[in-house]
């Protein structure tokens, strides 16, 4: 009986782990958005050579006010495309794939922890 408790235990801080992991860090997601801040900012809702990503998330893409994106980018929105984790995920790691005709020339990231974290760093802004 206690071994089946201590099973229980450590089953329960595995799973713990697992859906942080998944969550991501925003410490880690910080760093990688310095690979991003070239041309976008997430802190505040300013445009640079990029569109804020300050609320992104449940974003139709293609609608950041002021900001003048590519006819592939607003077809993308109109067909309804909407930020979210998965569709940000696959943007993040192949941009051109996703949204074919994007002026964005940064060609993605390949780590999907990376993303991951990025992601979480992210979703402090759209809060």
């Amino acid at each position: 009986m206690r071994y089946r408790g201590l099973a229980v235990l450590i089953s329960l801080l595995c799973l713990s782990t697992s859906a942080v992991a998944q969550e991501g860090d925003t410490a880690a997601g910080e760093t990688v958005f310095k690979k991003c801040a070239v041309c976008h900012i997430a802190d505040s809702d300013k445009n640079k050579v990029g569109p804020s990503l300050n609320h992104v998330f449940g974003r139709t893409a293609g609608t950041h006010p002021n900001f003048a994106y590519s006819s592939a980018m607003k077809a993308a929105g109109t067909a309804g495309l909407v930020w979210d984790d998965a569709t940000l995920r696959d943007y993040l790691h192949d941009p051109k794939l996703k949204v074919k005709g994007t002026k964005m020339v940064f060609v993605g990231l390949k780590d999907d922890g990376d993303i991951t974290n990025l992601i979480a760093y992210l979703k402090q802004f759209s809060k």
